[in-house]
């Protein structure tokens, strides 16, 4: 007997909770805002904005459905099952930072906070889940189902790193990252620099922006689905040691950038969530390329 379906309703805790659970009661909350120059209301009122919608969300649930809620904190150790439809409730990043943990199950993206928010990952109003719910699981669903290209990192001693933005292997510090750069099978060249960045065309329009920006557009950035990934060394150094010949380019399916640890200890880490890194000490390589899996959003 199969199992029934699971939507997995995903939040991350608000400013307002943060705030309260730092400052112990809404008074002391208000009065730390105020002497920052903010309102107490508009942070409240977006904590409220998102409450509702993550009601909304949780009514819209079939009855013959199972269901559970997680927060971004617990997620990795939360198991998600082959069966789940997972209703982000929030923003585009908390899309981002769940997508790591999935294996194909189906994603929807609500907006908390409409005009806040791009809206580019979160793309729904609470108000539309009880349609696109049964349509997630649905054979007919499959055409709205938008698959995304994700970035992977896989460390020599078989750390294993997910992305759908980008990931950043580089100092943990403001130190200079050293390492032996090859792409695809070539030379390697012995490069010091700020980090080096690997992106998917979802975090085209983040972080690897703001680097591409900076060089001029030297390389066209891959659409989201596109099986590609844009790179690029930041800040790399030239010296006698040290060169600056490959600083950025296109990894295709199947292609790989390697790095070879020439410092006391490197990370790497996926979509801005330090604490979730590979940690890399010398001699140690990782590869980076475009990951089996993908992100399958519904449009």
């Amino acid at each position: 007997m199969s199992l029934a379906p699971r939507a997995v309703l995903v939040r991350r805790r608000t400013e307002y909770e943060e705030l309260l659970a730092h400052h112990g009661t809404p008074g002391q909350a208000a009065f730390f805002l105020s002497s920052r120059g903010r309102s107490a209301d508009e942070v409240e009122q977006r904590h409220h904005r998102q409450a509702d919608a993550l009601a909304r969300a949780a009514a819209a649930v079939p009855l013959d459905w199972r269901r559970t809620r997680v927060e971004r904190a617990d997620l990795p150790r939360f198991l998600f099952e082959p069966e789940d439809v997972v209703v982000v409730v929030g923003q585009d990043g908390l899309v981002a930072n769940v997508a790591k943990y999935l294996d194909g199950q189906p994603v929807i993206g609500v907006d908390a906070d409409p005009g806040r928010n791009p809206g580019v990952l979160v793309r729904h109003r609470a108000e539309a889940l009880p349609a696109l719910l049964p349509a997630a699981v649905a054979r007919s669903g499959a055409r709205h189902l938008e698959e995304r290209t994700m970035v992977e990192a896989v460390a020599d001693d078989t750390q294993r790193l997910l992305a759908l933005n980008e990931v950043y292997v580089g100092q943990p510090g403001h130190q200079t990252a050293r390492y032996r750069l090859a792409v695809d099978g070539s030379a390697a060249e012995p490069q010091a620099s700020s980090g080096v960045l690997i992106g998917t065309g979802t975090g085209a329009t983040g972080w690897c922006r703001s680097t591409w920006l900076e060089r001029g557009g030297p390389i066209d950035l891959p659409s989201p689905a596109a099986p590609e990934l844009g790179w690029f060394v930041r800040e790399a150094w030239p010296s006698p040691a040290t060169g600056t010949s490959r600083v950025h380019g296109l990894l295709g399916d199947g292609q790989q950038l390697v790095l070879t640890v020439e410092s006391e200890r490197l990370v790497a880490f996926g979509d801005g969530i330090e604490a979730d890194a590979l940690e890399l000490t010398w001699g140690q390589s990782v590869r980076v390329g475009v990951a089996a899996t993908r992100l399958r959003l519904l449009g």
